[in-house]
């Protein structure tokens, strides 16, 4: 099976021409257009990306090599087997008077590499899954739902125990040595015992100092597997009751520190509310609807923390509700995990599905290696390199970069001519040994557009236009996001005109089905008193569907047609 991943062919924006990766590892035949005639018309959009399937790399590793790579001191790329690397391929300024005419393309180096990086590194435990549940005043309002034929009401919280106490009974079946905490957080933040743990409460002032909290998680046991503790969790659950504020903030942090002794655990917390302790505050807002600095801080440090420790946090909100989620979303987002607003009868599903999505790796690193005459596009500070922080990684993770020729650089490679890239993924194993993962490919440069069209994957361009985007708007960039899906867009539709494939044209009515309704209504993901200037903050439905965006993949692009506009 070849695992290189899949690439894009790569034609740039005329009228330099520079390397085109086919998604066949060496195609001889440009396609031609429906004239018989090759395409010359420049293309719109930017057809240069490479699609990483982490999960697929990450499950097919092959033997670790017994010695350690021998990167380049200057951009770290692993060309050679055994020796330090003197000329890199990929960090030479080809284009400098004292170069060689063309650049030696590293056919015979290392194609395919896994190397273990720390061989004394301890197993790791089994993971925890912890229920963070508000229990606030709030969760006391009552919805109505239809039991057969008649109608019942009952409060928020009672469906949310409900939904952790068929949870708990399938896990005790099904899997009865996963261990599983509570903690619930109302003006004051309750961690649950067990058998021979006594139920710990902290408020006041101990809610307001993040290193006193990690102390105290630091100092609790982990709970014991719920072929032990069922019966005491399920008790504990039953006994809940509503009332007071909502001190998320220290409650989140609490919970992710108890779950990061053992990587790969989850943490779900579920709320009804904003934040309103005085950690991770979201409730005081000025007349622009922006929310506090230190609160903004304390999300993005608390996700920060959380994906260094391998933790994956998931937030859901109950339907009506209001919750700051583009604040609160940030711990999914950086974390891999979900961000859902869920009917409260729908509340079970979604803790199944977040419990089911299995983590397969942790402190997850990619970066994709060029040629100095290509560059990375939408990176932060990249240029012909460019690294993504994923961090935590699950069975159907997805990432894509794009790029694009460097304006800066003298050399072009010409058509027909070489080009390598390499890609290297930094990873943490579900056993605790990090490992190193290098692939380098060699692939064709053209400048036909015919070539190019005929050779592209739609899956692939859709998923990171619409990655792209959604990257934007999260980030309160709803213009410029707008502006990405339609560049891309135009190239999408140029490339069904060329290919007139019925299955392809299909796919792409379902992609536009889903993504146009976005990319027209951009402004009413944002919230109506927020700021006109460059970014504006979302409102819950816009930020649990572009959170959701964010991490989607080519399967899951489609249901997003699902999510409220």
């Amino acid at each position: 099976m070849n695992l290189i991943p899949e690439y894009v062919t790569v034609l740039p924006s005329p009228p330099t021409s520079h390397s085109s990766p086919q998604k066949q590892p060496s195609p001889t035949q440009f396609a031609q257009s429906p004239t018989g005639k090759a395409e010359s018309k420049p293309l719109q959009g930017n057809p240069n990306v490479v699609l990483i399937s982490l999960a697929r790399l990450l499950a097919e590793e092959a033997p670790p090599h017994e010695w350690e790579p021998s990167p380049c001191s200057h951009c770290g790329s692993v060309l050679d087997c055994f020796n330090e690397v003197n000329e890199c391929y990929f960090c030479h300024p080809w284009d400098c008077p004292s170069s060689v005419s063309s650049p030696h393309i590293p056919l015979n180096h290392l194609q395919d590499g896994l190397f273990l990086l720390h061989p004394n590194e301890k197993p790791q435990s089994t993971s925890l899954i912890i229920f963070c549940i508000d229990v606030s005043g709030s969760m006391s309002i009552t919805s109505e739902v239809s039991v057969g034929e008649h109608d019942i009401h009952r409060t928020r919280l009672q469906f949310v125990q409900e939904a952790v106490l068929q949870c708990v009974q399938r896990l005790s079946e099904q899997q009865p040595d996963t261990c599983v905490g509570l903690i619930t957080f109302s003006y004051q933040v309750t961690i649950h015992g067990w058998e021979n743990f006594t139920s710990q409460l902290l408020s006041g002032a101990e809610l307001t100092k993040s290193e006193h909290l990690k102390k105290v998680a630091a100092n609790l046991p982990s709970p014991p597997p719920l072929s032990q503790n069922r019966e005491v969790l399920q008790r504990q659950v039953m006994g809940l009751s509503a009332n007071g504020t909502t001190a998320l903030g220290p409650a989140a942090l609490l919970a992710i520190a108890m779950a990061s002794r053992q990587p790969g655990s989850k943490v779900i917390i579920c709320t009804d509310g904003k934040a309103n302790a005085k950690l991770g505050n979201l409730e005081d807002e000025d007349i622009d609807a922006q929310t506090p600095v230190s609160a903004t801080i304390f999300y993005q440090d608390l996700g920060e923390y959380a994906v260094s420790q391998g933790v994956v946090v998931s937030v859901l909100s109950i339907e009506g509700t209001d919750c700051r989620l583009d604040e609160l979303g940030r711990l999914a987002d950086r974390t891999a995990g979900k961000v859902v607003i869920a009917r409260p009868n729908q509340l079970h599903t979604e803790f199944e599905q977040i419990i089911q999505n299995r983590t397969i790796a942790t402190q997850c690193k990619v970066t994709l290696l060029l040629p100095r005459s290509l560059r990375l596009k939408g990176e932060k500070k990249a240029g012909h390199k460019g690294t993504r922080e994923v961090g935590n990684v699950n069975q159907d993770t997805e990432i894509t970069f794009r790029f694009g020729a460097n304006e800066g650089s003298k050399f072009v490679p010409a058509p027909g001519s070489r080009v390598s890239i390499q890609l290297q993924i930094k990873y943490r194993q579900r056993n605790g040994q990090t490992v190193l993962r290098v692939f380098t490919a060699d692939q064709e440069v053209t400048d036909d557009s015919a070539a190019v069209l005929s050779s592209l994957s739609l899956a692939i361009i859709q998923l990171n236009s619409s990655q792209a985007s959604a990257a934007l708007a999260v980030r309160g960039r709803l213009l410029d996001a707008k502006k990405e899906g339609e560049m891309q867009l135009k190239l999408i539709e140029r490339a069904i005109e060329h290919s007139r494939s019925t299955e392809e044209q299909k796919t792409f009515k379902e992609w536009i089905k889903t993504m146009e309704p976005i990319y027209n209504n951009m402004h009413n993901l944002a919230r109506k008193n927020s700021t006109t200037s460059d970014t504006q903050s979302l409102t819950d439905a816009g930020a649990a569907l572009l959170y959701t965006l964010k991490h989607s993949n080519r399967k899951s692009i489609i249901l997003m047609k699902e999510y409220p506009r």
